[in-house]
């Protein structure tokens, strides 16, 4: 069921009109701070003339990243290919020539286009936000939700999906038609990323460009968690993953079923939900709120905006009873890159770090 929270929430977020983010906004490289750097700053992070990241303030903007490279080097395609998904069911790929990667994260376009194959995509749902897929048409509706007339108007040759898209009914229906559905795990985590990555490259007969861009990933992962190390205070920011959209009821504390604790503990964070005994998506009330304190908050850029941004999320019941609501301590990352854990989980990490700690694009 992982995932599926999350689902359905954005199934219902393009029915609520989003508006333009209010109050004071930062990029990465300038989130308002305290000049002062304290004694609970690591070693390191005194070393590149970081600022104490318990003092900064206001609201921060992860910026979007490009669309991925293509894993280098020459993999002979060979098909027809025969797997066995994640739910079971033996498939037969014969044709890659016009592909469907269907998640809520995005992760599976990336990974395709990663791979080589982003040529052969022809549709795309609305989390795959890569610039080269920006004309294609999206086959979702109300968020998530798979049209299927529009996927069988598009004659796909393979789809690969998840279960985080549906319902459960459109894929069976999908498959039942004689497309080839290849259903991967909808885990997205550091664990998880390469084993996604080799899945979907045996799905299109490219196991080997698979390995080389799994290795690729995880060399970048580990590159990536090390610079965050030095960037790290020895005393963790405390922080919570909201999930909001529009100005009504939709307000949700992200945890362990949405991958919000693999990104907070990727980027040197502790989990402020976790602390609070909050393991699983929770309604984001005040009572919740106060109970949690974060000292900083991660959002999702559309929904930020959807609220009335930063100022109609510090409206919120309970939201300015936190020490993240006090100090307006917010990070704004894009929808499409905030939970992927794809093949550019490294640049994503960085970037997200940055916008925590103040650092500038040349550290």
């Amino acid at each position: 069921m992982k995932r599926r929270i999350l689902g359905a929430l954005l199934a219902t977020s393009l029915l609520t009109a989003c508006g333009t983010p209010s109050g004071t906004s930062h990029s990465a490289a300038n989130s308002e701070s305290s000049p002062a750097t304290s004694s609970a700053t690591s070693e390191n992070a005194q070393a590149a003339h970081l600022p104490d990241p318990h003092t900064l303030t206001g609201l921060s903007e992860v910026g979007e990243i490009g669309d991925p490279q293509v894993i280098e080097g020459n993999y002979t395609q060979s098909l027809p290919v025969s797997v066995t998904d994640y739910e079971g069911h033996s498939v037969t790929v014969a044709d890659t020539s016009r592909i469907l990667a269907l998640d809520i994260s995005g992760t599976l376009s990336r990974t395709v286009i990663a791979l080589g194959y982003g040529k052969n995509l022809v549709g795309r749902t609305v989390s795959s936000t890569e610039a080269q897929l920006a004309n294609l048409p999206v086959v979702t509706e109300n968020g998530h939700s798979l049209n299927t007339e529009a996927i069988l108007s598009l004659a796909p040759t393979l789809i690969v999906a998840d279960r985080s898209v549906g319902p459960v009914e459109a894929l069976d229906q999908l498959r039942a038609s004689g497309i080839a559905v290849v259903l991967v795990d909808p885990d997205r985590s550091l664990e998880s990323t390469s084993k996604l990555i080799t899945t979907v490259a045996g799905a299109l007969g490219v196991p080997e460009a698979g390995t080389a861009l799994a290795e690729r990933t995880q060399k970048e992962t580990e590159e990536a968690l090390a610079k965050i190390k030095g960037w790290t205070p020895a005393t963790p920011l405390d922080i919570a993953f909201l999930y909001v959209r529009g100005t009504a009821g939709i307000f949700f504390i992200l945890g362990a079923d949405e991958g919000a604790p693999a990104l907070i503990k990727a980027v040197g964070g502790n989990d402020a939900a976790a602390m609070a005994g909050i393991t699983s998506t929770t309604p984001a009330n005040a009572e919740a709120l106060v109970a949690l304190n974060p000292e900083v908050v991660f959002v999702m850029r559309e929904g930020l905006a959807s609220t009335g941004g930063l100022e109609g999320l510090l409206a919120r019941p309970g939201v300015s009873q936190t020490r993240a609501g006090a100090s307006k301590r917010v990070i704004s990352i894009p929808d499409g890159i905030s939970l992927a854990f794809g093949p550019q989980t490294g640049e994503v990490l960085l970037a997200v770090a940055k916008a925590l700690y103040g650092v500038e694009d040349t550290q």
